[in-house]
């Protein structure tokens, strides 16, 4: 005899139900409905939802490479919201997995959302179209193209002219510290090593008399003709009591101001500068491709001159907001080859990082970009190779595109990696297949790193007119053979 409870069984129903008149039987199943939200909104409509950690504020980067989702990133709004603790971007991959791509795919959203992008060196160039295709303003350096005036006051000899007394005071000297910053480093450059304390003390007076002298910016041979003319003020300086005394302390220097005005760098800073950076541009792209191939003594020099120039006009923008003469900006400053400048000659270091410790206080994100680490090696000194090395540590998004696993050992002494990502960023720089037509497998991949979290890995896709804009092979697919 059966038991009770064997008798009282009833046998499941089949997943679509019962086949009898009645019972509710579906001959199909739709599956879910798929919504995509914060925890906070989504709690209420279903109590087991996972979130991903992926923040969602700036622009919209790509797709999470393991769930999906759009994966965004601005550093100035992560700075807002406490995600980072400062606005720096260090891109690092190796060339043709698209490091410039992502670099312009946050300038196209921040400057929709009214930033405005600074390209301080586009040095082969890269930017150029995207920042036209802004409507923002290209400045060529080169012979016979604009020329940048290194002892410029720029958007600050602007700002001068509306200010009050004491700020105005402050002012003129934040500006002649500049311009002796940058000559300092232009003359160590072409001289191979930094000047000494006396011939700095008179270039210093020099500047001086020159700014009072004259109703426009100085330039370079105007500061050459004083040197060379030994004026009173200079001797005085220079602590000479004759003129042979004096002319002896400055044999260096003459040679040196010189080689600014005639040697390979004639044509280039030697005069006025040509066409001013536009403060109310959308963009502003500094594109030096011209002066590339004349070594890297010149990038140098014009890299630090497009610097310098960059950041007084983000610093004039600050002053002039501050009183209330100009809305309040926010800027991305993009400092492509980097390491092309740096290595130019021992100190450079330190004057590139002077003008990008202070980028958080300026209402600045920066992002530098290179090939490698390796990149450091080349640099003169261990001092600038330690000084660059800080670059990296104090950007709070890396940002690592397909690299081997030698170059990802050397990272992961800056950037603790885990093994699963560092396998997937080496599976980026795989070799691709021996057929025409194909994709580097790394291309448009990135591994986006904050401090001690997961990093997220984003797929990038390109829409409309970024095909075009953004690509970097277009003089080669030109050519037709």
């Amino acid at each position: 005899m059966k038991s009770t409870a064997a008798a009282d069984a009833v046998a499941p129903a089949p997943a679509w139900g019962v086949r009898t008149p009645g019972a509710g039987r579906a001959s199909h199943i739709s599956p879910g409905m798929e919504y995509q939200g914060t925890t906070v909104q989504l709690c209420g409509l279903f109590p087991f939802v996972a979130g991903s950690g992926a923040p969602t504020i700036g622009v919209p980067i790509g797709r999470h490479m393991l769930w999906g989702e759009v994966v965004c990133l601005d550093p100035l709004e992560w700075l807002r919201e406490g995600l980072i603790t400062n606005p720096g971007v260090f891109v690092l991959g190796q060339p043709g997995v698209g490091k410039s791509t992502v670099v312009k795919r946050l300038i196209t959203g921040m400057t929709g959302f009214g930033t405005s992008a600074l390209i301080l060196g586009d040095t082969k160039p890269d930017y150029t179209r995207l920042v036209e295709h802004l409507g923002g303003q290209v400045i060529r350096v080169g012979r016979g193209l604009d020329r940048l005036n290194p002892l410029d006051s720029g958007p600050l000899g602007s700002a001068l002219a509306r200010m009050d007394s004491t700020e105005a005071r402050q002012l003129r000297l934040e500006i002649r510290g500049r311009r002796m910053s940058l000559l300092l480093a232009l003359c160590a450059l072409v001289r191979g090593q930094a000047l000494n304390n006396t011939e700095e003390i008179i270039l210093g007076r020099a500047i001086d008399v020159l700014a009072e002298r004259l109703d426009r910016d100085p330039t370079v041979p105007d500061v050459l003709s004083l040197v060379e003319a030994g004026a009173d003020e200079l001797l005085t300086a220079a602590r000479a009591r004759t003129d042979g005394e004096y002319r002896r302390r400055v044999d260096q220097l003459v040679p040196t101001l010189a080689l600014l005005c005639e040697g390979s760098l004639r044509g280039v800073f030697d005069g006025p500068t040509t066409k001013p950076l536009d403060l109310d541009a959308p963009a502003v792209s500094v594109d030096i491709s011209q002066v590339a191939a004349a070594g890297d003594q010149l990038v140098a020099a014009a890299m630090l001159c497009t610097w310098a120039y960059g950041f007084g006009m983000v610093d004039a923008a600050s002053v002039l907001a501050d009183q209330g003469l100009a809305p309040r900006r926010q800027y991305l400053g993009v400092m492509d080859e980097l390491w092309r400048a740096l290595r130019g000659a021992s100190g450079l270091v330190e004057h590139a990082d002077a003008l990008t410790r202070l980028n958080r206080q300026r209402g600045m994100a920066s992002v530098m970009v290179t090939h490698s680490l390796a990149d450091l090696d080349a640099l003169p000194t261990p001092e600038d190779r330690a000084k660059a090395q800080g670059f990296i540590e104090r950007s709070a998004i890396k940002i690592l595109a397909g690299l081997p696993p030698r170059e990802l050992n050397r990272v992961n002494e800056v950037i603790k990696l885990s093994g699963p990502e560092r396998e997937l960023v080496a599976s980026w720089a795989a070799p691709e297949a021996w057929f025409a037509g194909s994709v580097h497998p790394g291309r448009g991949k990135y591994l986006i790193k904050t401090g001690e979290r997961n990093g997220l890995p984003v797929s990038l896709t390109l829409v409309g007119d970024e095909w075009e804009l953004y690509d970097t092979d277009a003089a080669i697919r030109q050519v037709q053979p």
